[in-house]
């Protein structure tokens, strides 16, 4: 399944998306549940002494995150603010550890490098836990998601995603899907290859499938979802979704304790309420959790 990532289709944007996207290089979007009831989050003092001292005396944790994935994280309209279901929960594990969350839009496949170069404390952009990023971070598991295909309204081409040979699919850069999904596929197809076209955005897969440049794109099962319904009838799911697994927030491998520490605000945030509030706004709470863990 992907690990995220990321994608935002605004209804108001759907025909200019040939051109150009909404606000910056995302396009923004209602939550689901708009209006649903958010939860104060009370500051845990000794879980607060778990976080790393620079952490604690800026009273800021630096956030990595690829805004191009809605409804798990995205830009706002006015193309600077992130806003997003991954966003929420962390914000309240933030406020849960007695400081604030800074996220700082970057591409998706140099979050990790820059979690480790200690340009960011946390990386938090729906990265789906494996074993190859196990060995290079810690992550501590929140939110379950599976990867589904999509493609336009009518499936007017008869799409298979069993037999996607011949066809032209959209994903994102550093996804699972890109990394593991589509090359396992690609290996049964012999000359009758799948044309792949790589994006950095998410937005940017969907909008080929939009505009037709792709037959189809594949990302994560939330991800597929809000797409759908932003993109004014212009698109439909394709098959089941498969491969569920769990996304992880990623820290630095030496950085246990405030390893530690994430996951006992996860716990806490999902005992006051505030967890299943954030996921019921953006209309993923199928997704909750209640394992949260390091390296699961």
């Amino acid at each position: 399944m992907n690990v995220r990532r990321k994608l935002g289709l605004a209804t108001a944007c759907i025909a200019a998306l040939a051109l150009s996207a909404c606000g910056s290089d995302s396009l923004s979007g209602e939550p689901a549940g708009a209006g649903a009831p958010s939860v104060s989050v009370s500051s845990d003092a000794d879980l607060a002494s778990k976080l790393p001292a620079d952490i604690r005396e800026a009273g800021v944790i630096k956030v990595g995150t690829d805004a191009s994935y809605a409804p798990n994280e995205f830009l706002a309209g006015d193309g600077k603010t992130v806003q997003g279901m991954d966003v929420d929960v962390f914000n309240a594990v933030a406020a849960k550890l007695g400081v604030k969350a800074e996220f700082q839009p970057a591409d998706f496949s140099s979050i990790i490098t820059g979690v480790q170069g200690n340009k960011y404390d946390v990386g938090v952009s729906s990265f789906t836990i494996n074993d190859e990023r196990k060995q290079q971070v810690n992550m501590i598991s929140y939110f379950s998601a599976g990867t589904q295909w999509a493609t336009a309204a009518g499936n007017p081409k008869g799409i298979d995603p069993e037999n996607a040979c011949g066809t032209t699919v959209a994903v994102q850069t550093g996804t699972v899907q890109e990394t593991d999904d589509l090359p396992a596929r690609q290996k049964q197809c012999g000359a009758d290859k799948i044309e792949i076209l790589q994006f950095k955005g998410q937005d940017q897969a969907t909008s080929a499938v939009v505009t037709g440049k792709a037959d189809a794109m594949l990302a994560d099962s939330p991800v597929v979802a809000y797409a759908v319904k932003q993109s004014a009838g212009k698109l439909e799911t394709l098959g089941d979704i498969y491969e569920a697994a769990p996304y992880g927030y990623v820290v630095p491998k030496e950085e246990t304790e405030f390893a530690d520490a994430l996951a006992a605000a996860l716990a806490a945030v999902e005992a006051d309420g505030s967890y299943q509030a954030a996921l019921t706004k953006w209309g993923v709470e199928q997704g909750a959790i209640t394992d949260f863990a390091v390296n699961p």
